[in-house]
């Protein structure tokens, strides 16, 4: 009995002071799955620091009568938030948010979809969204610009409830500003390009590169045919003219009429073909000094570089030779187990 007089005033404090809360403003995003109980939310919670004594608060909450009917989702709920608070926050739903992921050299044919289902807004909005003149304007988009293609960057977002199709645009937007480093400005101006030009080559290198190293290198081949007007025959501009996904490009495909078969037209196409990251960006602004003009896919992902065409013949007949090789070795006999 006496230690119970000890440790209630105790707990009484502590009740009283987790129910006041703190002065961190510190928001952490925080996930209820469907299905969780109370104790389970409550550790979250606590893993997050949020609250410091998960079964204190789960008690707190029972005797309240609101340890029920949670709310499930994504929390953006801040560290010095009262258990009051928080528990109004699981009762009500308050501070869930929609997250949602957008990645690397996604064009706005697959992105807006994402953003669609996430938000639970409709497509048409999130269509007329990224039109928006003034945005348009605001990014320095070109005259005759129609979308924010290569404006929406790539992140993983956390919308909060009811956000708007034009205020997600305007969030994505606002984080390709932000991440834009201004010494960036500077090399524009050295590389004789505009901001839309260098997105639009480092959204076709996003498609290109599977290997982070080999960035600034196709940066540099495409960068090369630029600067001598030839052709840059990059296959993802064709794709992206037929709304088609990466793949193999058939001959057929190359005979398409749009400002984006870079097979038929010289010259970067009229704008971005997909949101490129901030390392393609980098790479297209600081490509690699070599005299690269020419690159092969092999079987494995990585590229082989060549300065003429006669070298890119040879590096060709190897790569098919390689590929044929391979496929012998996978059809032959197998050791035994």
């Amino acid at each position: 009995m006496s230690n119970w007089r000890i440790r209630w005033p105790a707990l009484v404090a502590t009740l009283l002071l987790a129910g006041c809360g703190g002065t961190d403003q510190t928001r952490v995003t925080i996930t209820i799955p469907r299905g969780s109980s109370f104790g389970e939310a409550a550790d979250s919670l606590a893993a997050h620091d949020v609250v410091d004594y998960p079964r204190l608060f789960s008690f707190y909450a029972a005797r309240r009568g609101q340890d029920r009917n949670i709310h499930y989702g994504t929390y953006l709920i801040r560290r010095g938030a009262g258990w009051h608070e928080v528990l109004l926050a699981l009762q009500q739903g308050r501070g869930v948010v929609s997250r949602v992921t957008i990645p690397e050299g996604l064009p706005l044919w697959e992105t807006l979809p994402k953003l669609s289902a996430a938000l639970e807004v409709p497509i048409e909005s999130l269509e007329v969204a990224v039109r928006d003149t003034l945005l348009l304007q605001r990014v320095g988009a070109p005259l005759g610009t129609e979308t924010l293609e290569g404006y929406l960057f790539p992140d993983t977002y956390d919308f909060p409830g009811r956000t708007t199709a034009r205020a997600a645009v305007d969030q994505m937007v606002r984080r390709f500003e932000q991440l834009w480093k201004p010494e960036w400005n500077a090399r524009l101006a050295e590389r004789k390009m505009t901001r839309h030009q260098i997105l639009t080559l480092a959204s076709i290198v996003e498609m290109e590169v599977r290997r982070e190293s080999e960035r600034p290198l196709v940066a540099a081949v495409y960068s090369n045919r630029l600067r001598m007007r030839m052709p840059l025959q990059a296959d993802p501009t064709v794709q992206y003219a037929q709304k088609k996904r990466p793949g193999r490009v058939l001959f057929s495909d190359l005979k398409v009429d749009s400002p984006y078969n870079t097979y038929r037209r010289v010259g970067l196409p009229p704008g971005p073909i997909a949101a490129p990251g901030s390392a393609s960006i980098a790479a297209s602004l600081y490509p690699a000094d070599v005299p690269y003009r020419f690159f092969v896919a092999r079987p494995d992902g990585h590229h082989e570089f060549r300065a003429t065409y006669r070298e890119h013949l040879a590096a060709i007949a190897m790569v098919r030779a390689a590929r044929v090789l391979d496929a012998t070795v996978d059809s032959g006999p197998k050791p035994p187990p």
